[in-house]
């Protein structure tokens, strides 16, 4: 995969700069502990085949999604941008000192130009946002994954903690990718997608719609009797706490038949994370820092 788009280009390296240069260190730190869980990056090519392994697990053979020959014969669920891009970990250091149980996905400016782009830009037209904030540094998040046992309170707040931590040390300004609602039969969710084009969608200047053919406005379903609380209902638990934390939506949901899941483009800029948050993890990612 290439950049081919010479505006893309030319956005993404005004948006090149960064603090860190990760990849696989055996230094990387800890970045946050709560009882016998912690999170941090990888610091091997073993870790990434653990991370990639995990994600087979729960999406493949967990939520039915339909490999490809190469990601079938490797048990893990693998692609083009795994190797530029930074992988955050929670590791249970009760079972074993490597045993991962969750796993976030995250790609910088200078990882994405080198990658031929980001990974969202297989269902968004991501142009608009890039043009809209030329002196903000971003970071695409992606490919967030959890063990069902392990799927609770304390596995997500590292998560984010991890998460936030990256974002501090990086300067980000603006964090996107896309979260997903569980099946491809909009029926059972079309209440919360026509409140989510009614009440969070992004500003017109920098939406970004879909360029995939499987795509539908969000606006095109109806918002029911409007109210948060169902419309909730139905929405995945990432996909609401970035709600919480601020977050913006665009305009087109995208129907991927592979993973079986109907996705949208969540927008999250730290100038509007709501301060409650902010004070819970600290501005300085402090909360669960070692």
């Amino acid at each position: 995969m290439i950049v081919n788009n010479i505006e893309l280009k030319v956005l993404l390296e005004r948006n090149s700069v960064s603090t860190l240069d990760h990849g696989f260190n055996l230094e990387n730190p800890v970045l946050g502990r709560l009882g016998n869980l912690e999170t941090r990056l990888i610091r091997s090519r073993k870790e990434l085949e653990a991370a990639q392994s995990l994600r087979y697990e729960v999406f493949y053979n967990e939520m039915g999604a339909v490999p490809d020959v190469s990601v079938k014969q490797t048990g893990r669920d693998q692609d083009w941008f795994d190797d530029y891009c930074d992988h955050l970990l929670v590791i249970d250091t009760a079972v074993d000192p490597h045993y991962i149980v969750g796993t976030y996905r995250m790609m910088r400016p200078t990882q994405a130009l080198k990658a031929g782009g980001y990974y969202t830009q297989k269902e968004y037209c991501i142009e608009p946002l890039l043009r809209a904030n030329p002196t903000s540094r971003f970071l695409e998040l992606g490919r967030s994954c959890v063990l069902r046992d392990y799927r609770n309170k304390r596995t997500m707040e590292l998560l984010w903690h991890g998460t936030w931590s990256y974002a501090v040390a990086n300067k980000i300004d603006i964090m996107f990718g896309c979260a997903s609602f569980d099946g491809v039969d909009l029926r059972k969710f079309s209440g919360s997608l026509g409140w989510l084009a009614r009440h969070v969608c992004m500003a017109v200047e920098e939406n970004c719609e879909s360029s995939a053919p499987n795509s539908i406005r969000l606006d095109s379903f109806e918002c029911g009797d409007g109210d948060m609380k169902t419309a909730m209902s139905t929405m995945p638990a990432l996909l609401k706490g970035y709600l919480r934390l601020g977050a913006k939506i665009g305009s087109h949901a995208v129907v991927d038949h592979q993973f079986g899941t109907t996705d949208v483009l969540v927008v999250l800029k730290v100038a509007d994370i709501n301060p409650r948050y902010l004070a819970h993890y600290g501005a300085d990612a402090s909360r669960f820092a070692t």
